[in-house]
Formats: C-alpha cells, structure tokens, sequence
C-alpha cells in the first residue's frame, strides 16, 4: 500500500489533509515537521499550509528525499523559495473564492481539472516566479502562480487548499498526487 506523510507545517487545514487521504484509502501519516529526514519513509510527502515561513522546520531537508512532493500554499511557497523562485506578498489577503484556469493540461497533478476549477486560496503570499526547472500549471485574476510543477523532480504546489470543501475538485488532486506516487 502506497504511504504519504503530511508534514504538519501548523495551518488550520492540515487534519484535512490527512484525512482526506485517509478517506481515499491512503496509508497517511501526520508527522511534525521537525522529523528529521531518515525517519521519513514514505512513498510521498505533502508539505501543508501554515501561517508562516519562518517556522518550517526540516521542509527543506525532504525535497531531496527522492520522494515525490505535494506543497499547499506555505508548502508551494517554500519548495518555491529553496529551490531559487521568488515568493513575495499577494495583493489580495485572506480567504477567498477563485477561478483558476489550468495553463498545462498534461500536468499530472492539475492537468485533469482542465480547463479552469474554483478552488479556496488565500492570497497573503504567493510564489512571484517559479523557480528553474518548473512551469507555471494555473493561474488567475488575484495570482500568476497558483500551481506549478517540476515533473522531472516530482515536486508540485498549488496556491489553493485542495484538502476544504471550498474547492470544488480537490479529492481529484489528491488522486493525482497519489497516481504520481505509485
């Protein structure tokens, strides 16, 4: 059975996140994002929401975990800001309604919800410029960036929150995550 760890980086959605894997099936784990990296032995990681960057723990560590990696919202932020992309404030704050339209149709993570979805996302910050290596897969009126892949690495973010009955197809995006990690 494929095993994905959520990587509890505090936001108020991350139990969501777990469960909605749990619901599919999914052996998950929540683990703390202080675990050092050789304890982490799953078939994929999530890299959750939170409130701020500076409390990241060892995020940095497991994207060289050889593992593929899902980053929501702080999550996408952070794989973007370690790997040489530009995150910085959005123009809108807190939580809102959006349409994204999905710019990769083929993209294994978001490509399926082609070609626009309405997801709940918070803008306070966002990724600016994905960083070398990745493509820009969705974007919208409030955000250039609000997914991005590197299909090569098998790193993927999405700005919004698939895991809250907000967005209208988020179960999907996890099913794509877990294809990715079988």
């Amino acid at each position: 059975m494929t095993r994905i760890d959520v990587v509890d980086n505090h936001g108020q959605f991350t139990h969501l996140e777990q469960r909605a894997l749990r619901d599919m099936g999914v052996d998950v784990e929540l683990v703390d994002n202080t675990t050092p990296p050789e304890e982490i032995t799953a078939d994929g990681l999530v890299l959750s929401g939170g409130p701020d960057m500076d409390d990241i723990g060892r995020c940095p560590d497991y994207l060289d975990l050889d593992v593929p990696v899902f980053g929501i919202c702080l999550g996408m932020q952070l794989i973007a800001d370690e790997l040489g992309g530009t995150v910085g404030s959005g123009d809108y704050g807190g939580y809102a309604d959006v349409t994204v339209e999905i710019t990769d149709a083929d993209d294994p993570l978001v490509g399926s919800l082609a070609p626009e979805t309405r997801v709940w996302a918070s803008h306070a910050d966002e990724v600016k410029e994905v960083p070398e290596g990745f493509t820009r897969t969705a974007t919208s009126d409030v955000c250039g960036v609000e997914a991005m892949s590197d299909t090569d690495r098998a790193l993927f973010g999405v700005q919004w929150h698939p895991e809250v009955s907000h967005t209208a197809e988020g179960e999907e995006v996890f099913e794509n995550f877990l294809a990715v990690c079988e």
